[in-house]
């Protein structure tokens, strides 16, 4: 096992990756921006190296400071967390290159699944549904018209790089297509710095469904069950819930579902922790949509449920170490529901960036975990995803995972900025929510 490991991260995550790695008796070397000079994480590291100024491209997303830091620490892996450089090529490559490790996927399989419009093509080559679509990126407005009217209305036009929902724009009817197109290419290139986009046939009333995957450096790989990621804000997630209500009880899709998430990643001869993400239809269709290269911000709700700690097993893998068990032997228990809480309008969902004056979350027990980032009088500044905190509760079936969360949620007090801990209460009070007939568009509506 490793006895040093780096993470390049910040945050949450970089305090989460903490907590393992002591229990496991190994060191940590925390990074850091200006603007995180006094973070819960920075003192919590057995080392700290300040990256640069507090703007990502100087600090978070500086390959090179991040390098320097591994060699100076001594660090023997890099753990990238979720976000910044974990899904970047280049900065996995280069990690090898140096004759350390990086705690994730081989720098191919990052690559293979890091442009969307490729990857449907390796998923359609594996035999894994994909929804309607076309087969290479699409500039010429003509030509994506033809392809519209050939799939039907509505479309989506998608980034084939990039994610969080970045430059995806629904199209209902032939006349907006053109401007449509223009608007995303547009979008993609700034944020991606790639106009490639492709059409895919929308799914109106459709849910989000993804399963966990691992597979260690021998080929033998296991899934771990889904999380139900359909309460989402302009495409991005705000609560996960596992086992998801959209299955229900329907162990025999699940189980395909399962297979198809394994399928898929062996298509890319995948290692370490990785997600594959589903489209699911009304009438349990279900699409390859995506495949996340890196631990996701919901694994937390996997763990409550299963018992297993990724962030280990990830670190096990990595280090050489098989899988230690059976796909048989993976079971669960329960029911665990993840509320992300931003510092953020909960009504237009802007950043809200200032001190937070009071952050006293709930009491914490076996039932009740909070992953935070903060502590009461921490500055939230501008430069950074707005997550503070993720609270996660568990309970023996949804309703009782569902009634505790309430009681956690409004025993949870933030001041001095605004939060979403009001959404995540109005979400818990909605019918469609209680009922778990909801889909993509819950929050929207």
């Amino acid at each position: 096992m490793f006895k040093r490991v780096l993470i390049a991260n910040r945050g949450e995550i970089a305090r989460r990756i903490i907590r393992t790695c002591r229990r496991m008796g190994i060191e940590t070397v925390a990074v850091y921006s200006e603007a995180d000079q006094n973070a819960l994480f920075v003192r919590e590291a057995d080392q700290a190296f300040l990256l640069g100024p507090a703007p990502a491209p100087a600090s978070y997303l500086n390959v090179e400071a991040v390098l320097e830091a591994a060699r100076q620490s001594g660090a023997e892996a890099i753990h990238p967390g979720y976000g910044f450089l974990s899904e970047n090529t280049g900065f996995a490559r280069r990690i090898t290159e140096m004759g350390l490790v990086f705690i994730g996927p081989e720098p191919h399989a990052v690559e293979a699944m890091g442009e969307k419009v490729p990857a449907r093509n390796l998923m359609i080559a594996a035999g894994v549904p994909v929804a309607p679509g076309t087969t290479e990126p699409v500039q010429d407005p003509d030509l994506a018209l033809t392809a519209a009217e050939q799939m039907g209305f509505p479309v989506l036009v998608k980034p084939s790089a990039g994610g969080g929902g970045i430059g995806m724009t629904v199209v209902e009817n032939p006349e907006k297509l053109k401007g449509a197109l223009k608007t995303a290419q547009g979008r993609a290139q700034r944020a991606f710095g790639s106009g490639a986009v492709f059409l895919e046939k929308y799914l109106p009333n459709s849910r989000h469904i993804e399963f966990q995957v691992l597979f260690d450096n021998y080929g033998k790989g296991v899934h771990l069950f889904e999380r139900e990621c359909s309460a989402q804000r302009r495409y991005q997630k705000v609560l996960e819930e596992t086992p998801s209500p959209g299955l229900g009880g329907n162990d025999s899709l699940r189980e395909q579902m399962g297979r198809a998430a394994l399928e898929a990643a062996q298509a890319v001869n995948y290692r370490n922790a990785g997600t594959v993400e589903f489209i699911f239809g009304q009438g349990g269709e279900f699409y390859f949509l995506e495949m996340n290269t890196r631990l996701q911000v919901e694994h937390p709700v996997t763990e409550m449920t299963t018992g297993l700690d990724l962030v280990e097993l990830q670190l096990r893998i990595a280090a050489g170490e098989p899988l230690p068990f059976e796909q048989s032997e993976v079971t669960r228990r329960g029911h665990a529901i993840e509320f992300r809480v931003y510092a953020e309008d909960p009504v237009t969902f802007m950043p809200s960036p200032g001190t937070l004056t009071v952050f006293r979350p709930p009491a914490l027990s076996e039932n009740v975990r909070l992953d935070s980032g903060v502590a009461e009088g921490d500055n939230v500044t501008p430069y950074y995803d707005p997550l503070l905190a993720k609270l996660v509760v568990w309970g023996e079936d949804r309703a009782e995972a569902i009634q505790r969360s309430r009681e956690a949620l409004e025993n949870f007090q933030i001041e001095g900025i605004r939060h979403n801990l009001p959404l995540h209460l109005r979400i818990l009070a909605d019918e469609r929510f209680l009922s778990g007939q909801y889909d993509t568009g819950l929050l929207s509506r």
